[in-house]
């Protein structure tokens, strides 16, 4: 069965793998995957990612990161904006998961950043995710 929405798809790996206590996950290249991972590189919710080619479309491995006893880094990550129901925010209206402590990762006019550069940007755009 084909995959209508590829971002919804690599949440759900990273979930079932962070779950599993698995060290990596592959998933499906394009550029909002690649975005997503780049925001999960630099906010320090995965260790690294690499985009490797395959002849197709290409895959994304995801090196996936614990915490020094063990402990999930990722606790929830959930996809917000599906295709059937786009959610879009301003910048005053961005959220805040776990009031600060998670982050949501933005599609915005500048590319696709979190919640706390899309405010220090000063621009709002489609709330793809979240993370805690």
């Amino acid at each position: 069965m084909a995959v209508q929405d590829l971002t919804a798809d690599m949440l759900t790996r990273i979930r079932n793998a962070v779950r599993n206590r698995e060290k990596s996950v592959v998933v499906i290249s394009n550029k909002l995957n690649r975005g997503v991972a780049l925001v999960l590189k630099d906010e320090g919710y995965i260790s690294d990612f690499e985009n490797v080619a395959d002849g197709r479309q290409g895959i994304i491995r995801i090196s996936l990161k614990y915490g020094t006893r063990g402990e999930n880094i990722i606790n929830e990550i959930r996809r917000i904006s599906k295709n059937g129901c786009r959610t879009y925010s301003s910048v005053g209206e961005l959220p805040r998961p776990l009031q600060g402590l998670g982050i949501s990762i933005v599609s915005t006019s500048r590319g696709i950043m979190s919640d706390r550069m899309a405010r220090e940007m000063r621009v709002g755009g489609e709330v793809v995710a979240t993370v805690c």
